[in-house]
Formats: structure tokens, C-alpha cells, sequence
């Protein structure tokens, strides 16, 4: 299991996690803009993420950290 954490003034809106994600659980919404003007990252379901890292590898601006939860 996996956790994704995107940095809101760093992400640009690009898209290339959304590609990225084999769980296509990361959409880039349209509610709210950040400090630069784009349209941000979010994950839509926390409970997918498998914590590949496969998102923050593809981002330019290294605005996507992903921790990894240990199941107990």
C-alpha cells in the first residue's frame, strides 16, 4: 500500500503521472488552481495506490513523493 503526496505549488498540471499510474487512480482536477496558475495533481482513491512510485518518477518537477505503508 502506498500513500500520494503532491507538493500543490510544484505540480504544473502536466499529466504524465496521471499516464503513469497503472491503478489510473491520479486525475488532474479543476477546482483549484495553485500559486502559478495550473491545475494540480490528485489522487482520487488512497486505497489503490500499490506505491509503485511510478507518478512522482515521471514528474519533471519532482512535485510527487509517495510513501509506502508496511502492512502489519
Amino acid at each position: 500500500m502506498g500513500k500520494i503526496n503532491v507538493i500543490f505549488d510544484k505540480c504544473k498540471g502536466c499529466g504524465l503521472c496521471e499516464n503513469a499510474c497503472p491503478q489510473k487512480i491520479i486525475q488532474i482536477q479543476k477546482d483549484k488552481i495553485n500559486s502559478h496558475g495550473y491545475f494540480t495533481a490528485v489522487c482520487i482513491n488512497d486505497d489503490k495506490c500499490v506505491g509503485c512510485a511510478m507518478c512522482a518518477v515521471m514528474c519533471p518537477e519532482c512535485a510527487i513523493t509517495v510513501e509506502r505503508q508496511v502492512q502489519k
